[in-house]
């Protein structure tokens, strides 16, 4: 006999789930509000086309979630209505190798961009100045 206080929807294998919760239990979105802007927006794609918060996620589809300038690209392999840890959410999809790949190259080009640019680290000292005084005459 199953109990009576709603348990039973959480035992049971889920079919399908709402886009927007979705996103929410995989953490993709710190809350289901911004994950439902976020495809509102047009920063989710499922299965390669645009779509609502509530458009129903199952197994195997294809996620594109846009954050910045970087696209993830996941295969849903698991379905959840509720949000639990992180290690839980990661058991929810599948990164494409594609879309593994295009991230460590953004994070390449980023690393990289970082490296060619100086920093300063507080106010410049005296010599700091007079050097950049002898730079910008040509001396």
């Amino acid at each position: 006999m199953a109990p009576e206080d709603g348990t039973r929807k959480a035992t049971a294998t889920l079919a399908e789930t709402r886009l927007d919760r979705w996103l929410w239990a995989a953490r993709f979105f710190k809350t289901r509000g911004l994950a439902g802007e976020a495809v509102a927006g047009g920063l989710v794609h499922l299965n390669g086309s645009r779509a609502k918060p509530a458009k129903p996620v199952r197994l195997g589809h294809t996620v594109e979630v846009q954050r910045g300038e970087q696209v993830t690209t996941v295969v849903v392999r698991g379905l959840s209505e509720r949000r639990g840890p992180a290690a839980e959410a990661v058991l929810l999809y599948e990164e494409t190798p594609a879309s593994v790949n295009a991230r460590a190259e953004h994070l390449a080009r980023r690393r990289e961009a970082a490296a060619g640019r100086f920093e300063r680290l507080g106010r410049p000292t005296k010599q700091d100045r007079r050097e950049s005084i002898r730079f910008r005459r040509g001396r």
